[in-house]
């Protein structure tokens, strides 16, 4: 396994690509409203990072991916391709930000709720949130990589939901996908984090079973299995020297961007 340790030129590369993926999840979210479109959305968040951050769409074109960004709606699980259908009332939606900026990768999502949802579905936009957070203040140099999972699978399944388990987070910067792969269910991954370190938390936490299926005539699309629906947040880490540090942190967060465990 080849994990690339950043450099400090490297881990302030980050920082600015992290902040530019924040920063578009922030200027998209008055636009998420009824009768808007996905295409239209990904239209916007398009113009947004190439026009004013002078940055790169990181999805566009990658393995033929045909859009700028991810939106997923209701059960999609992950990768939905933004089209012309048009969000309607009590949707939860997924929109993937990832750009590059001067050759570094910055990567979050972000859930948003149109209008007036049932119940349970903000609970699992909630639970899917916090089950990030939890994962996240873990984070630190000596911690085994495999308490990141073991902390949200314990989170999602109390509240009656699941984890899921196709789909992972990563390491990143120079590349989209780096080593090591990061799993949100238990499992036995016996790599320890070090300083230096660069890669995303996105747990999938899904209302009914865990399993998913992809969409064979787009090669794209993930979706529950069982057609319940899905929820998941991201943001892109660095691990510190005594902790972490949330790259990818939007100023409507609680969470605190440096977390420190010294």
């Amino acid at each position: 396994m080849s994990i690339v340790i950043k450099t400090p030129e490297e881990i302030e590369k980050m920082r600015v690509a992290g902040k530019l993926a924040a920063d578009v999840l922030e200027m998209i979210a008055p636009h998420v409203q009824k009768g808007t479109s996905t295409a239209e959305l990904d239209e916007i968040c398009h113009q947004y990072i190439t026009d004013v951050q002078g940055a790169i769409p990181a999805p566009l074109d990658y393995h033929g991916y045909p859009k700028a960004t991810c939106i997923s709606v209701n059960e999609v699980v992950c990768h939905g391709i933004p089209s012309h259908k048009k969000l309607k009332e009590g949707d939860i939606v997924n929109i993937d930000i990832t750009v590059i900026k001067d050759g570094y990768h910055g990567d979050t999502s972000k859930m948003f709720i149109v209008g007036q949802t049932p119940l349970r579905n903000k609970k699992l936009v909630q639970v899917a949130q916090d089950s990030l957070y939890a994962a996240i203040r873990q984070v630190r140099p000596g911690l085994c990589m495999s308490e990141i999972g073991a902390v949200i699978q314990p989170i999602a399944e109390k509240e009656g939901f699941s984890v899921v388990r196709d789909y992972c987070g990563h390491g990143i910067g120079a590349k989209f996908h780096e080593e090591p792969q990061i799993l949100h269910y238990r499992n036995r991954a016996k790599l320890t984090l070090q300083a230096g370190m660069c890669f995303t938390i996105e747990p999938m936490i899904n209302a009914g079973d865990y399993r998913c299926k992809l969409n064979k005539k787009d090669g794209w699309t993930v979706t529950t299995k069982d057609g319940q629906p899905s929820a998941q947040w991201e943001h892109t880490l660095l691990v510190t020297e005594d902790g972490v540090e949330v790259l990818t942190l939007r100023s409507d967060e609680t969470l605190e961007r440096a977390i420190s465990h010294g």
